[in-house]
């Protein structure tokens, strides 16, 4: 058989119909971004005293009358006794909702009686030295409940009396501090982690404007039973003085 005819015959020959595949990159076509720890941060200067608003933020028993997004919140425990004889809210269940996505979670609480409230959820761990919170020995070292939402939740309410330096014609020269005319710095930061890419995905409008607009709800709150009527009684028996009475009738 000549050169040329043995030369078509190769080249009609069938090939194996398996090959090897040089390996690609492949994208899905829809990618959810991913749960990434996320931070909102709110800061607001309010005229109150700082004993009146911390009063406000530790009655978590009235987050769902004010707090976007929470539609129900209750206190099941409570601390021990501080220093003061005062008990503080220990663990709560909340309900939270958004985008038709409603949860129910058990939340830690650790308050530093005049500074600090804090929630934790999930994995969340806290900050605050222990020595600072004794009223809370049993349940600091105690892990905050999973829940299907967040895979760590952590929401921390801060308060400090804010200085300033009152206005002059000239330039002062000192670093002296003046009292504030009862005013307090409001500062509120929520770290968490969602546990489903697809609630980040569905939050990723919302999320910007959740700090905001609790630090904005928290200063009508304040508005409202500090300035208005009976704001004195606000005054003497605070809000959180319904949580123990509450408390006594948990038996706690």
């Amino acid at each position: 058989m000549s050169t040329p005819i043995r030369g078509m015959l190769r080249t009609l020959r069938p090939t194996s119909a398996f090959r090897t595949i040089a390996p690609s990159t492949q994208r899905t076509f829809i990618t959810l971004p991913g749960s990434e720890p996320q931070i909102l941060t709110e800061k607001r200067i309010l005229p109150y005293k700082s004993s009146s608003l911390y009063s406000l933020i530790a009655d978590v028993d009235s987050y769902s009358t004010f707090v976007p997004y929470c539609t129900s919140s209750v206190v099941t425990k409570w601390s021990a006794p501080d220093s003061t004889g005062n008990k503080w809210p220990a663990e709560a269940n909340l309900t939270v909702g958004w985008a038709g996505v409603e949860e129910t979670f058990t939340s830690k609480l650790l308050c530093v009686p005049g500074t600090i409230v804090e929630a934790l959820g999930g994995d969340a761990a806290t900050s605050i030295p222990e020595s600072k919170v004794p009223h809370h020995s049993e349940t600091y070292h105690k892990s905050a409940s999973a829940n299907s939402i967040f895979q760590s939740l952590n929401t921390r309410w801060s308060l400090k009396p804010f200085h300033y330096k009152p206005p002059s014609g000239q330039p002062q020269t000192d670093k002296t501090e003046h009292d504030a005319r009862e005013q307090t710095e409001v500062n509120l930061v929520i770290e968490f982690q969602f546990a489903n890419p697809l609630y980040t995905a569905l939050s990723k409008a919302v999320a910007p404007q959740v700090a905001p607009k609790m630090i904005e709800a928290f200063e009508l709150r304040a508005r409202k039973l500090l300035d208005g009527p009976g704001a004195g009684q606000v005054n003497n028996k605070t809000s959180f003085g319904h949580a123990f009475d509450a408390a006594k009738k948990l038996g706690a």
